[in-house]
């Protein structure tokens, strides 16, 4: 089926009545409310483990600190698409991926969490997400005045069946579902979908006429490069768009610097002059010295590709080591593949963990773990998933060090696991576990 580019849902014009509007209201994002719990515990003298905030852990390259500084004198606005350097310099990035791009089809923005929330009122309707996916899917989607439907899958990507199934019934309820939203590798599971069900999920993409977001922050931190992946872009160029950003792969997420590749053809020049609109309003052009930087970032100089095989390996090694101390309590857990996430599952202890614990939901056993031991953890449910799964989205860069001097040992470390921190962290979470499950 070929692509249909549907005319895009108009913004309200300039004599709308805003004060008509109900307030699209959310809690602050999970993850970061997470994050500022932990901080606050820690400054209070109280022992942690902060495994709730996705961050990734390690301190800045000195060449990408070199690069920001001498960047300091970019005060002018720019572009709103990105100044043309890094617009290159991304295509270039995703053609050595076997994705062709063209710097025209590049837009960027402060983080590829606003250009996910552009997107979405770029393109309008409602969005089919994976149970479970990322928090901010959905809660951008509330913003946006749109719904998004959970459809049941693994790895960052939908069960076919239960993508067409969702698209069909929210069209039938009167809901025009418009795009689907894949995560490539998977947070919160740390996964990587199989290239089958990636090009699964496009077949139904093509069927229902969806556009396909591919949102691919974790893609440069598969842990073993020989696993397979495959890119949505390469599948259905015509309709995929791919985002990504540097707050992961080289740890620079205060830097807040993202890139979209916008598909081939009629549909990605509309998509383009839409999200430039939007971002013309909302973030007027990405911080020019950061941009310097990300340019450079982007042509993956030697020492750079150096740098993330090390982050790779790095975590890796702890998230391996997290999931044998969640594994050995006897909860089920999904082998990590990429990035620095678990998502382990303590559904097979319900029973214990009600006895002796009073836990009855994902929200009880992860209040448990904070208050009672001081491990931060979100529950599965503010990801999309049943909160009597007692499943928990687990993340492991931050036991990486409190000093940046503690972080590039980590880096460098053939054993990272071994180091006196890292097995303090390791040897708690065992007593932790040992004490909740026993």
């Amino acid at each position: 089926m070929a692509l249909t580019v549907t005319p895009l849902t108009p913004l309200p014009s300039s004599d709308t009545d805003y004060s008509r509007l109900g307030p699209a209201t959310v809690p602050v994002s999970a993850t970061l409310a997470a994050n500022e719990t932990m901080d606050a515990r820690r400054r209070r003298g109280e022992p942690v483990l902060p495994m709730a905030f996705g961050e990734a852990g390690l301190p800045p390259h000195r060449m990408l600190r070199g690069a920001l500084a001498r960047a300091a004198g970019f005060t002018s606005y720019g572009p709103v698409a990105g100044h043309s350097a890094l617009r290159e310099a991304a295509a270039l990035y995703w053609s050595r991926r076997g994705l062709p791009t063209d710097a025209a089809a590049v837009v960027c923005g402060p983080g590829s969490k606003a250009l996910l929330f552009g997107l979405m009122l770029a393109i309008g309707g409602d969005v089919v997400v994976t149970r479970p996916s990322w928090v901010s899917y959905a809660a951008q989607a509330h913003l946006a005045g749109r719904v998004a439907h959970f459809a049941r899958g693994s790895s960052g990507v939908p069960d076919p069946g239960q993508l067409a199934r969702t698209v069909t019934a929210a069209r039938a309820a009167g809901r025009p579902v418009r795009a689907v939203i894949l995560t490539l590798p998977d947070n919160p599971t740390g996964t990587v979908a199989s290239p089958a069900a990636v090009r699964a999920v496009c077949a139904v993409a093509q069927a229902h006429d969806l556009i396909i977001i591919s949102d691919e922050i974790y893609r440069d931190l598969i842990h073993d490069q020989q696993t397979p992946f495959a890119a949505a872009a390469s599948i259905s160029p015509e309709r995929t768009v791919v985002t990504t950003g540097l707050s992961k792969n080289l740890a620079l997420g205060g830097w807040r610097l993202g890139v979209a590749r916008l598909p081939d053809g009629a549909l990605g020049r509309e998509l383009r002059a839409r999200l430039l609109g939007i971002g013309s309003e909302i973030w007027s052009a990405p911080a020019g010295p950061v941009q310097q930087a990300a340019a450079l970032a982007f042509t993956e100089p030697p020492a750079l590709v150096e740098r993330v095989a090390l982050s790779r390996r790095l975590h890796a090694s702890v998230a391996r080591a997290v999931a044998l101390r969640f594994a050995a309590a006897g909860a089920s857990v999904p082998e990590p593949q990429a990035a620095f996430y678990l998502y382990p599952d303590f559904t097979p202890l319900a029973d214990v963990l009600l006895q002796r614990h009073h836990i009855a939901s994902d929200e009880d056993l992860a209040a448990v773990l904070l208050r009672r031991y001081g491990v931060g953890v979100l529950p599965g449910s503010v990801f999309g998933d049943q909160g009597w799964r007692l499943r928990l989205r687990v993340a492991t860069a931050m036991l990486y060090g409190d000093t940046d001097a503690q972080r590039t040992a980590a880096l460098n470390s053939a054993d990272p696991c071994a180091l006196p921190w890292i097995a303090a962290s390791l040897s708690r979470l065992e007593e932790v576990l040992a004490d909740l499950t026993q």
